[in-house]
């Protein structure tokens, strides 16, 4: 993996490896990324099921609420 470097004043681009750290930090941050994703998802899911069950219990359709709280 590299990185591009720019300095401002000439325009000069220089590209570089990056560190094993970098890379590490880089690895860190997809992996948690992909955990908040996941959390956001099942967050979602667990909120749709919860209001699916509420639904249930009354006996309405998702619709049928949309027309009754709208």
């Amino acid at each position: 993996m590299e990185k591009v470097i720019v300095d401002c004043s000439t325009g000069e681009q220089t590209v570089v490896p990056l560190t094993d750290e970098e890379i590490a930090e880089l690895e860190a941050a997809a992996a948690k990324a992909e955990a908040d994703r996941k959390a956001a998802e099942k967050e979602a899911a667990d909120k749709a099921a919860a209001r699916q069950a509420i639904l249930d219990k009354l006996g309405l359709t998702a619709e049928e609420a949309a027309v009754l709280l709208g």
